[in-house]
């Protein structure tokens, strides 16, 4: 166990390498082979890689006792693999069949998937779906510092001074935030920039949606 913490952040840059060579591999078997019930193996390999992931955050912290970057970290990449990574798996795969197919002379790609493609050009569509992106973006953020705060403040009733007065946003004093520790506080503040950033480009494309 003691070789699981020291390295953790090791294995976990072996694992998500492991993970993209897998969805490389069930690209390649399925398209370029042409072993359609092969390549599910592959699929299944990297649905154990991300289940091993987060059982390794598990085990990390049953083991040290406290929430570090190394869970918050794979806590993101676990939930982005089961929302807005299966949307880029599936762009990751018509891209594969565009690729390999020119490669064999076939046309790889099912009317269903033109169909999208041509739709993804949209730019109704496009702004429909950044809105959604923002929206789901900004319910994760809300759910989880809400959490964050919970683990530091015990209780909502000290939520409103925090709400009401940001001062203590970006301050070096961490008794004057609602986070637990220095770690979770850092996070957020980060991941707050990143929030913002995003939130405004994706509703960009709603305000200032791009000529069709």
């Amino acid at each position: 166990m003691n070789f699981i913490v020291q390295y953790q952040w090791e294995i976990f840059i072996v694992v998500e390498i492991l993970s993209l060579a897998c969805l490389l591999l069930f690209g390649g078997v399925r398209y370029l082979i042409g072993k359609r019930k092969q390549s599910l193996f592959f699929l299944f390999l990297f649905l154990f890689l991300l289940i091993l992931e987060a059982g390794l955050a598990f085990l990390i912290y049953n083991e040290t006792g406290e929430i570090s970057t190394f869970q918050i970290v794979i806590t993101i990449f676990v939930i982005y693999a089961c929302t807005f990574g299966i949307n880029d798996f599936k762009k990751l795969d018509r891209w594969m069949r565009i690729k390999i197919g020119k490669w064999r002379g076939l046309d790889l790609l099912t009317d269903k998937d033109k169909a999208i493609m041509k739709k993804q050009q949209d730019p109704k569509y496009i702004a429909k779906i950044n809105r959604y992106s923002a929206i789901a973006h900004l319910f994760i953020f809300v759910v989880v510092q809400t959490g964050f705060w919970l683990y530091g403040l015990g209780e909502f009733a000290h939520f409103g001074e925090y709400l009401t007065d940001f001062s203590w946003v970006g301050t070096e004093e961490l008794d004057k935030t609602p986070y637990p520790n220095d770690t979770l506080y850092r996070i957020s503040m980060l991941w707050g920039l990143i929030f913002i950033v995003d939130f405004i480009w994706s509703m960009s494309y709603t305000f200032f949606p791009a000529k069709g």
